[in-house]
Protein backbone atom coordinates (compact mmCIF):
# COMPACT_ATOMS: atom_id res chain seq x y z
CA UNK A 1 0.00 0.00 0.00
CA UNK A 2 2.85 2.62 0.95
CA UNK A 3 4.24 1.87 -2.52
CA UNK A 4 1.18 2.37 -4.32
CA UNK A 5 0.63 5.88 -3.00
CA UNK A 6 4.26 6.75 -3.16
CA UNK A 7 4.53 5.84 -6.65
CA UNK A 8 0.85 7.64 -7.52
CA UNK A 9 1.90 11.06 -5.77
CA UNK A 10 5.09 10.58 -7.57
CA UNK A 11 3.73 9.89 -10.96
CA UNK A 12 1.49 12.84 -10.66
CA UNK A 13 3.73 14.98 -9.72
CA UNK A 14 6.03 14.23 -11.94
CA UNK A 15 3.35 14.15 -14.83
CA UNK A 16 2.62 17.73 -13.91
CA UNK A 17 5.53 19.33 -13.70
CA UNK A 18 6.87 18.16 -17.16
CA UNK A 19 3.40 19.84 -18.54
CA UNK A 20 3.96 22.75 -16.70
CA UNK A 21 7.51 22.98 -18.02
CA UNK A 22 6.65 22.55 -21.66
CA UNK A 23 3.45 24.93 -21.14
CA UNK A 24 6.05 27.81 -19.88
CA UNK A 25 9.50 27.10 -19.54
CA UNK A 26 11.89 29.53 -17.58
CA UNK A 27 15.13 28.69 -19.61
CA UNK A 28 16.49 27.50 -23.02
CA UNK A 29 18.03 24.28 -22.46
CA UNK A 30 21.63 23.87 -23.84
CA UNK A 31 20.25 20.25 -24.91
CA UNK A 32 17.03 18.60 -25.92
CA UNK A 33 15.22 16.41 -23.80
CA UNK A 34 16.14 13.12 -25.53
CA UNK A 35 19.33 14.04 -25.24
CA UNK A 36 19.03 14.29 -21.40
CA UNK A 37 15.95 12.47 -20.43
CA UNK A 38 17.04 8.95 -21.20
CA UNK A 39 19.96 9.43 -18.55
CA UNK A 40 18.13 10.96 -16.02
CA UNK A 41 15.43 8.98 -15.86
CA UNK A 42 17.75 5.46 -16.93
CA UNK A 43 19.92 6.66 -13.68
CA UNK A 44 16.93 6.67 -11.26
CA UNK A 45 15.40 3.19 -12.50
CA UNK A 46 19.00 1.70 -11.58
CA UNK A 47 18.32 3.86 -8.20
CA UNK A 48 15.55 2.31 -7.90
CA UNK A 49 16.61 -1.22 -8.48
CA UNK A 50 19.35 -1.04 -6.60
CA UNK A 51 17.89 0.56 -3.34
CA UNK A 52 15.07 -2.34 -3.58
CA UNK A 53 17.72 -5.55 -4.10
CA UNK A 54 19.96 -3.96 -0.91
CA UNK A 55 17.44 -2.60 1.44
CA UNK A 56 14.11 -4.16 0.47
CA UNK A 57 12.15 -2.87 3.36
CA UNK A 58 13.67 0.29 3.35
CA UNK A 59 13.34 3.42 6.07
CA UNK A 60 10.27 2.10 6.76
CA UNK A 61 11.62 -1.54 7.84
CA UNK A 62 14.11 0.26 10.04
CA UNK A 63 11.54 2.07 12.05
CA UNK A 64 9.32 -1.47 12.44
CA UNK A 65 12.54 -2.73 13.87
CA UNK A 66 12.93 -0.30 15.69
CA UNK A 67 9.22 -0.11 17.25
CA UNK A 68 9.57 -3.74 17.64
CA UNK A 69 13.08 -3.24 19.61
CA UNK A 70 11.37 -0.61 22.00
CA UNK A 71 14.34 1.78 20.76
CA UNK A 72 14.52 5.57 19.77
CA UNK A 73 13.14 8.40 21.22
CA UNK A 74 9.25 8.40 20.34
CA UNK A 75 9.41 4.33 21.67
CA UNK A 76 10.45 5.25 25.10
CA UNK A 77 8.58 8.66 25.42
CA UNK A 78 4.97 8.51 24.79
CA UNK A 79 3.71 11.50 23.03
CA UNK A 80 0.28 12.42 20.73
CA UNK A 81 0.82 10.76 17.57
CA UNK A 82 0.28 13.75 15.61
CA UNK A 83 3.42 15.84 17.93
CA UNK A 84 5.36 12.51 16.82
CA UNK A 85 4.82 12.99 13.17
CA UNK A 86 5.43 17.15 12.97
CA UNK A 87 8.41 16.37 15.15
CA UNK A 88 9.63 13.35 12.92
CA UNK A 89 9.29 15.64 10.10
CA UNK A 90 11.37 18.59 10.92
CA UNK A 91 13.87 16.71 12.55
CA UNK A 92 14.37 14.01 9.60
CA UNK A 93 14.11 17.38 7.22
CA UNK A 94 16.89 19.29 9.65
CA UNK A 95 19.04 15.81 9.07
CA UNK A 96 18.44 15.89 4.85
CA UNK A 97 19.77 19.62 5.13
CA UNK A 98 23.21 18.51 6.94
CA UNK A 99 23.16 15.29 4.80
CA UNK A 100 23.00 17.39 1.30
CA UNK A 101 26.06 19.77 2.72
CA UNK A 102 28.00 17.14 3.92
CA UNK A 103 27.79 15.71 0.76
CA UNK A 104 29.19 19.21 -0.81
CA UNK A 105 31.27 19.80 1.98
CA UNK A 106 33.39 15.82 2.37
CA UNK A 107 35.42 15.54 -0.67
CA UNK A 108 35.36 11.49 -1.12
CA UNK A 109 31.11 12.17 -0.98
CA UNK A 110 31.35 15.28 -3.43
CA UNK A 111 32.35 13.24 -5.93
CA UNK A 112 29.01 11.19 -5.70
CA UNK A 113 27.02 14.15 -5.78
CA UNK A 114 28.76 16.02 -8.27
CA UNK A 115 26.78 13.60 -10.89
CA UNK A 116 23.46 15.86 -9.82
CA UNK A 117 24.99 18.87 -10.09
CA UNK A 118 27.09 18.00 -13.65
CA UNK A 119 23.52 18.03 -15.54
CA UNK A 120 24.05 20.66 -18.24
CA UNK A 121 20.32 21.73 -17.89
CA UNK A 122 17.82 22.46 -14.84
CA UNK A 123 14.80 20.50 -15.21
CA UNK A 124 12.15 18.22 -13.47
CA UNK A 125 14.65 14.94 -14.45
CA UNK A 126 17.49 16.80 -12.79
CA UNK A 127 15.95 16.32 -9.13
CA UNK A 128 16.14 12.56 -9.98
CA UNK A 129 19.26 12.28 -11.08
CA UNK A 130 21.41 10.61 -8.27
CA UNK A 131 24.51 8.37 -8.27
CA UNK A 132 23.30 5.00 -6.87
CA UNK A 133 25.73 4.81 -4.37
CA UNK A 134 24.61 8.18 -3.18
CA UNK A 135 21.23 6.42 -3.18
CA UNK A 136 22.76 4.07 -0.95
CA UNK A 137 23.91 6.69 1.72
CA UNK A 138 20.76 8.43 1.68
CA UNK A 139 19.01 5.33 2.62
CA UNK A 140 21.33 4.41 5.55
CA UNK A 141 21.42 7.92 7.11
CA UNK A 142 17.71 8.03 7.00
CA UNK A 143 17.17 4.63 8.22
CA UNK A 144 19.57 5.48 11.25
CA UNK A 145 17.60 8.74 12.17
CA UNK A 146 14.26 6.72 11.94
CA UNK A 147 15.71 4.40 14.84
CA UNK A 148 17.05 7.13 16.49
CA UNK A 149 13.78 9.23 16.87
CA UNK A 150 11.96 5.72 17.12
CA UNK A 151 9.87 7.55 14.05
CA UNK A 152 6.09 6.48 13.85
CA UNK A 153 5.96 4.96 10.06
CA UNK A 154 3.62 7.57 8.84
CA UNK A 155 5.97 10.32 9.86
CA UNK A 156 8.51 8.35 7.23
CA UNK A 157 5.94 7.75 4.73
CA UNK A 158 4.44 11.14 4.80
CA UNK A 159 8.55 12.88 4.37
CA UNK A 160 9.52 10.87 1.76
CA UNK A 161 6.54 11.21 -0.14
CA UNK A 162 6.99 15.61 0.44
CA UNK A 163 10.85 15.37 -0.33
CA UNK A 164 10.47 13.51 -3.87
CA UNK A 165 7.38 16.06 -4.34
CA UNK A 166 9.43 18.84 -3.84
CA UNK A 167 12.39 17.26 -5.02
CA UNK A 168 10.45 18.12 -8.40
CA UNK A 169 8.75 21.04 -8.19
CA UNK A 170 12.26 23.06 -7.14
CA UNK A 171 14.08 21.31 -9.59
CA UNK A 172 11.40 22.25 -12.69
CA UNK A 173 12.93 24.53 -15.52
CA UNK A 174 9.67 27.05 -14.44
CA UNK A 175 9.15 30.22 -12.44
CA UNK A 176 6.31 30.92 -10.15
CA UNK A 177 5.06 34.91 -10.85
CA UNK A 178 7.01 37.29 -9.12
CA UNK A 179 5.02 38.34 -6.40
CA UNK A 180 3.80 34.34 -5.62
CA UNK A 181 8.31 33.46 -5.74
CA UNK A 182 8.57 36.21 -3.09
CA UNK A 183 5.51 34.86 -0.97
CA UNK A 184 6.49 31.15 -1.22
CA UNK A 185 10.24 31.35 -0.88
CA UNK A 186 9.59 32.44 2.50
CA UNK A 187 8.84 28.70 3.29
CA UNK A 188 9.76 26.86 0.38
CA UNK A 189 12.60 26.15 -1.58
CA UNK A 190 10.93 27.33 -5.23
CA UNK A 191 12.89 27.12 -8.13
CA UNK A 192 14.16 30.40 -8.48
CA UNK A 193 16.14 29.32 -4.89
CA UNK A 194 17.26 26.08 -6.23
CA UNK A 195 18.47 27.23 -9.46
CA UNK A 196 21.38 29.23 -7.62
CA UNK A 197 22.36 25.93 -6.34
CA UNK A 198 22.88 24.98 -9.21
CA UNK A 199 24.89 27.46 -10.17
CA UNK A 200 28.67 26.57 -12.04
CA UNK A 201 29.59 29.36 -9.42
CA UNK A 202 30.92 27.88 -6.07
CA UNK A 203 29.95 30.20 -3.67
CA UNK A 204 26.27 29.48 -5.00
CA UNK A 205 26.50 26.03 -5.32
CA UNK A 206 27.63 25.92 -1.84
CA UNK A 207 24.18 27.60 -0.68
CA UNK A 208 20.46 26.96 -0.54
CA UNK A 209 21.10 23.16 0.55
CA UNK A 210 17.44 23.00 1.60
CA UNK A 211 14.99 20.85 -0.38
CA UNK A 212 11.60 21.43 1.16
CA UNK A 213 11.51 24.39 3.58
CA UNK A 214 13.86 27.71 3.46
CA UNK A 215 13.97 28.03 7.05
CA UNK A 216 17.08 25.76 7.47
CA UNK A 217 19.39 27.66 5.09
CA UNK A 218 18.60 31.14 7.16
CA UNK A 219 19.04 29.05 10.27
CA UNK A 220 22.58 27.90 9.36
CA UNK A 221 23.94 30.41 7.11
CA UNK A 222 23.84 28.61 3.86
CA UNK A 223 20.93 31.24 2.40
CA UNK A 224 21.80 33.08 -1.33
CA UNK A 225 18.40 35.32 -1.89
CA UNK A 226 19.88 35.95 -5.53
CA UNK A 227 22.49 35.04 -8.03
CA UNK A 228 25.40 37.17 -9.51
CA UNK A 229 24.52 36.61 -13.00
CA UNK A 230 21.04 37.30 -12.76
CA UNK A 231 18.26 34.26 -12.53
CA UNK A 232 18.21 34.39 -16.62
CA UNK A 233 21.84 34.20 -16.88
CA UNK A 234 22.73 31.18 -14.47
CA UNK A 235 24.96 29.15 -16.01
CA UNK A 236 24.15 25.54 -15.08
CA UNK A 237 26.52 22.97 -13.87
CA UNK A 238 30.15 22.50 -13.22
CA UNK A 239 32.54 24.12 -15.07
CA UNK A 240 34.85 20.50 -15.22
CA UNK A 241 32.05 18.77 -16.88
CA UNK A 242 30.97 20.14 -19.93
CA UNK A 243 31.99 16.25 -22.03
CA UNK A 244 28.30 15.70 -23.25
CA UNK A 245 29.45 12.65 -23.52
CA UNK A 246 29.64 12.35 -19.99
CA UNK A 247 27.35 14.61 -18.32
CA UNK A 248 24.18 13.23 -20.60
CA UNK A 249 25.11 9.82 -21.17
CA UNK A 250 23.81 7.02 -18.62
CA UNK A 251 27.54 5.45 -18.73
CA UNK A 252 29.06 8.75 -18.59
CA UNK A 253 26.91 9.04 -15.07
CA UNK A 254 27.80 6.40 -13.35
CA UNK A 255 31.79 6.97 -14.04
CA UNK A 256 31.93 10.51 -12.84
CA UNK A 257 32.47 9.78 -9.12
CA UNK A 258 35.43 7.78 -10.27
CA UNK A 259 36.95 10.47 -13.25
Amino acid sequence: METIVRLTIFVTVLALMIGWELWRPKRQSRYTRWQRWPANLGIVAIDTLIARLAVPAGVVGAAVWAQQQGVGLFNVVSWPLWLEVVLSFLLFDIVIYWQHRAFHRIPILWRLHRVHHADPDFDVTTGLRFHPLEILLSLGIKAAAAVALGAPILAIIVFEVVLNACSLFNHGNVALPPKWEARVRKVLITQELHRIHHSSVKQETNSNYGFSVSWWDHLFNSYTDQPSAGSDHIDIGLEHYRDGNLTTRLWGLLRIPFK
